[in-house]
């Protein structure tokens, strides 16, 4: 088993791979929207005050081609994706979500579990995905 670590993607926030092979199966860590330069997708200032909108739909598709990035380093693709968990900070960002999930997701149908949660590791996060994939030898 190893995991590992790309360089072209956000660098963890802790001892942690993106991704770890066990077997035929395959795992992702937590991925969020944060993009390599530690900018994140979804996050627009509205004003000079410093208002900030965070975009569920923008960031939810984000974490989406984030993981499909992890995943083809291995050469898999979401198609490989057997189980997904969401954590949402705001469940009235549900429908955002699965509209964005639902278009990535709509032919493959990964079991799935989607969760709201206090607070995320940082707070112009909304949402954070994880996901297992499995590709037999």
């Amino acid at each position: 088993m190893e995991g590992k670590i790309l360089e072209d993607k956000a660098t963890p926030r802790g001892a942690y791979s993106h991704i770890r092979k066990a077997g035929d199966f395959y795992f992702v860590a937590g991925t969020s929207s944060r993009r390599n330069d530690n900018s994140f997708a979804g996050v627009h200032q509205v004003d000079g005050m410093g208002t900030m909108t965070l975009d569920i739909r923008e960031q939810t598709k984000a974490v989406i081609e984030n993981i499909r990035d992890i995943l083809k380093s291995e050469g898999l693709g979401l198609e490989n994706v057997v189980d997904v968990t969401s954590y949402l900070v705001n469940m009235n960002d549900f429908g955002g979500y699965n509209e964005v999930f639902k278009s990535f997701f709509q032919d493959i149908k990964p079991t799935r579990t989607t969760v709201a949660v206090h607070q995320l590791p940082h707070p112009n996060l909304v949402v954070e995905i994880k996901v297992t994939a499995y590709k037999s030898a």
